[in-house]
């Protein structure tokens, strides 16, 4: 066939459908450009969008927040399997004085349960092996399992009264993460990203570390698609930092390529992809593209951050030996300051190893002590450097832990199974009130008493402290209007300074 026939046949490929959608570009172009997140675009001071060819980060899709942020940042420990509010938090000294008892009907009152407990002839009663002491300005109690977070408690705002629907790990991991039990939605850190870039350029607005806990490490697993960008585009899924010579796979150029080569590489790759783009109008091919070239700036970026032997010696002792063993807890918390200090947006750290059904005593020991001191460190850190007024820390995880023995309950042992009813999480910094417990379950630790905070109440309150209206923030997918917290959600506001 030759070479005008050719050309001839292209041509006819432009359609009554193409033609709208190449005539929309002229529009469009602008609105794809903030929707990926790119700064090929800026504001300029007479109203009006004009290319930016010196950019210092990349913009978001709200060109203005709802109201004044009191965060730039959130750091998130998440803690995977659901840890035991009442060996940590949740003091009940009932329990130990009635343990072995059944669990009175009334108070139960025919709640659900797991299929690993619902057969069982009897739920036995149990309360906390370790003890508590009393902390701080307003004698919090906090386990002897936690001696760190007590030093820190003033810094604290401790919620005893979350809830969420969700009963079994994956479905409970994945509403928090991404607002609904089902998978497919954007994270957390994905709707950040979109919503309000980076303010780095050379590093993604999303990260994600991740650590295997000593209390089971065989536990539960997690799944990408926890961090992933759903119906959003590719460029806004958080980016893994493994505990690795490479800390993001593929992004070190075979031996040989030098930085002309590379550049020179990308630059014909763009081309090619922009000329595809305007044959497809594919806002995938734009997304490539700029994941190309932040992949580019990281390659210098990425291990100067990943780099932790020019922190001072103080450093290390106060989040403890384990910091200097890539991939653990600690390691990862001090990570976590080291990208703040970068201005990643949003850094999630996952933690495993809190799913304790049996031999409860023994692992939480080994888990807390994974967490407790990094942790802790972790918040006097930032605040030692002026980063925690900015900065949101959130320790917690997807549910809690039955008041009950699951199986065989003994003098020394015991375990616990989920509990969606009621169970802790502490915030630090971010316009957080410090130094107060929020909420308050009843002396059998089974159920709220008083104000409860649903998972979508936690959600808006974070998007409240980054300046964002949680029912403004959507994104229209097959016909609706999405947003992180779906159709429900409140700011608590009793918790905010």
């Amino acid at each position: 066939m030759s070479e005008k026939k050719i050309v001839e046949e292209r041509s006819l490929i432009l359609n009554r459908r193409s033609f709208l959608g190449k005539a929309a570009m002229g529009v469009g172009g602008i609105g794809l450009a903030s929707l990926l997140g790119t700064n090929l675009f800026r504001k300029g001071e007479n109203g009006l969008y004009t290319a930016d060819s010196g950019p210092t980060g990349v913009k978001g899709v709200l060109d203005s927040l709802h109201h004044p942020s009191k965060i730039k940042r959130v750091i998130y420990l998440f803690q995977s399997g659901g840890p035991s509010q009442l060996e940590l938090f949740d003091y009940k000294p009932l329990l130990n004085k009635r343990r072995g008892e059944d669990l009175p009907e009334s108070i139960r009152n025919g709640q659900r349960l797991t299929g690993m407990t619902s057969g069982q002839d009897r739920f036995p009663l149990v309360g906390s092996n370790f003890g508590f002491q009393q902390y701080g300005k307003n004698g919090t109690h906090i386990s002897d399992l936690l001696p760190y977070t007590a030093k820190i408690v003033d810094d604290i705002c401790i919620v005893k009264s979350m809830y969420t629907e969700a009963i079994n790990h994956d479905p409970a991991v994945t509403f928090f993460q991404t607002g609904s039990q089902q998978p497919g939605r954007p994270s957390i850190g994905s709707w950040l990203s979109y919503g309000l870039g980076s303010e780095n350029e050379n590093l993604p607005a999303f990260t994600v570390l991740l650590s295997r806990g000593s209390g089971r490490p065989n536990g539960q697993p997690l799944y990408t698609r926890l961090w992933g960008n759903g119906f959003l585009h590719s460029l806004h899924q958080g980016v893994q930092f493994r505990a690795a010579k490479d800390p993001v796979l593929y992004l070190n150029d075979p031996k040989g390529t030098t930085a002309d080569v590379k550049r020179s590489m990308l630059d014909k790759l763009a081309e090619l992809n922009d000329q595809h783009y305007q044959e497809s109008n594919d806002p995938e091919i734009q997304s490539r593209i700029s994941q190309y070239e932040m992949a580019y700036r990281m390659q210098t970026s990425v291990p100067e951050v990943m780099n932790t032997e020019g922190e001072p010696d103080y450093i290390y002792k106060m989040y403890g030996s384990d910091a200097k063993i890539p991939g653990t807890f600690a390691a990862n918390c001090l990570l976590a300051r080291r990208l703040a200090e970068k201005d990643v947006r949003f850094i999630q750290l996952y933690h495993m190893g809190w799913d304790q059904h049996d031999n409860l005593p023994g692992a939480i020991e080994k888990q807390a002590k994974d967490v407790d001191q990094a942790s802790a460190a972790l918040v006097a850190d930032l605040k030692q450097r002026g980063m925690l007024e900015d900065t949101l820390v959130v320790w917690g995880g997807e549910f809690g832990r039955t008041n009950y023995s699951q199986g065989l309950l003994t003098d020394t042992n015991y375990g616990r199974d989920h509990h969606p009813r009621c169970f802790t999480m502490w915030m630090a910094g971010g316009g957080i009130k410090p130094g107060i417990v929020y909420g308050e379950t009843d002396d059998f630790g089974y159920n709220i008493t008083k104000n409860p905070v649903h998972v979508h109440d936690f959600q808006a309150t974070m998007l409240h402290q980054l300046g964002i209206d949680h029912e403004k923030f959507t994104y229209k997918y097959q016909g609706r209007r999405f947003r992180l917290t779906d159709v429900e959600g409140h700011v608590v506001k009793d918790i905010l300074s």
